[in-house]
């Protein structure tokens, strides 16, 4: 991403860099996926230069129906990058173009329920005989394989399982399920790593294509941390406890005089002896309730109390400011709208303004990995519904006859037929 300048209060402006070489340039990626996870990987390729052919249904990637006043707005940001090629996938000729699309191809990403790929003739032994080095990305919700693997899939549910939302809330009301897709994203996150290591024992090691079997549930509880061992050395599950931690204390939000909030976090035996003294209760640094972190949060309501009532005389700016000069770790609870005017989030163009047909500009997130010395890029923005067709079709040798006839069948669709 290239800043070209920041008008006014806006957000820094900035245009999309076409043929921009990455470190993954030359890397071909067929991307069969739907929904968050597997859009969510192969953006974090396409983002350092992978090409990513996205094959869509006649309807569209998922994504594309999420519109908030008419605009695609979660496909703008999960399909920027790519090229499109849609596909009628009940057409009698939709698996053999398929086939010809894999030679060549690093990498193979499908979501669909466990069994369809095999189903539809494409089983990841016929597939790594086509391009032994083939690497499979096999998205699902529980996993390809165990008694809920033909389960639906859907990140909700696997947050509920998972143990996340149970966790999640306050103790006197309903478990909590999180307000955005988090299971799909890490696993995208975690996909994305996978599939650089499988890449590496193909390229670096000599090694063959092999099948990556990623659910989103091993990655969410991973996530989750302890709560096994924890359960294990207490006999209790973790308590629904708002924002405060059963970890360490203090750790929560307290609102301010403005009716803001700030978030306040003090994990070490130091910073939280930094925020007694800071707000002039530096007396209770060797009381019995908070001299250690154990005895913090087993008083963490009185504790919460105190810091509260401190942070309650002041704004939210005053708090922050007062904090920061304190050296404590504290910051604002910022929506989005506080969020886009920050000058940090300004300075360092975490969201930028992009050209866009739909909106004139679209606020898009940075590439959230920063290398120095092969940093990603944001090279064009999402494509429309078979975009590309015509132009992936022929890379992979179909003459131009055999393109139109495809698009005279419906097996294939460009902009034009897709409007139409």
């Amino acid at each position: 991403m290239s800043p070209l300048d920041t008008p006014g209060e806006g957000l820094p402006r900035a245009d999309y860099t076409p043929g921009l070489r990455g470190p993954l340039t030359g890397l071909r990626v067929l991307d069969l996926s739907r929904l968050v996870a597997g859009n969510t990987l192969t953006q974090h390729l396409a983002d350092f230069g992978a090409t990513v052919d996205k094959v869509e249904p006649r309807d569209g990637d998922t994504l594309r129906g999420w519109r908030v006043k008419g605009v695609e707005t979660a496909w703008k940001v999960h399909g920027r990058g790519k090229r499109s090629l849609c596909l009628d996938f009940r057409h009698k000729d939709a698996i053999p173009l398929i086939r010809r699309l894999v030679p060549g191809a690093a990498m193979l990403v499908e979501s669909f329920r466990p069994g369809t790929l095999e189903a539809m003739g494409l089983t990841p032994e016929e597939l790594l005989r086509i391009e032994p080095s083939l690497i499979i990305v096999r998205i699902s919700g529980w996993g390809q394989d165990g008694p809920y693997s033909r389960r639906p899939g859907f990140g909700t549910l696997v947050e509920g399982f998972a143990g996340f939302a149970e966790m999640n809330g306050f103790a006197d009301r309903e478990p909590v399920l999180p307000p955005m897709y988090l299971a799909d994203t890490i696993a995208g996150l975690t996909g994305a790593f996978a599939a650089m290591a499988a890449l590496r024992e193909v390229e670096i090691n000599g090694g063959q294509g092999q099948v990556i079997d990623l659910p989103l549930l091993d990655p969410l509880f991973t996530a989750l941390g302890p709560q096994a061992a924890n359960y294990r050395l207490t006999g209790k599950t973790k308590p629904r406890t708002g924002s405060r931690s059963t970890g360490a204390a203090p750790r929560n939000v307290y609102r301010t005089s403005d009716d803001g909030w700030v978030c306040l976090s003090a994990s070490t035996q130091g910073m939280a002896e930094r925020v007694l003294r800071s707000i002039g209760r530096g007396d209770l640094v060797d009381d019995p309730r908070f001299r250690t972190n154990e005895q913090r949060v087993a008083h963490g309501e009185e504790l919460d109390g105190i810091i509260g009532a401190f942070v309650g005389q002041r704004t939210l700016a005053e708090n922050v400011a007062f904090f920061e000069a304190a050296e404590v770790t504290i910051g604002p609870v910022n929506d989005i709208t506080r969020f886009m005017a920050d000058r940090h989030v300004k300075a360092r163009a975490l969201l930028a303004d992009y050209p866009d047909e739909d909106m004139g500009s679209f606020p898009m997130h940075a590439v959230s990995s920063r290398l120095s010395g092969t940093p990603g890029a944001i090279r064009g923005p999402a494509p429309r519904l078979g975009q590309h067709s015509r132009e992936i079709l022929a890379e992979h040798g179909l003459a131009t006859a055999e393109i139109e006839a495809a698009l005279a069948s419906g097996l294939v669709t460009t902009p034009q037929e897709a409007t139409r």
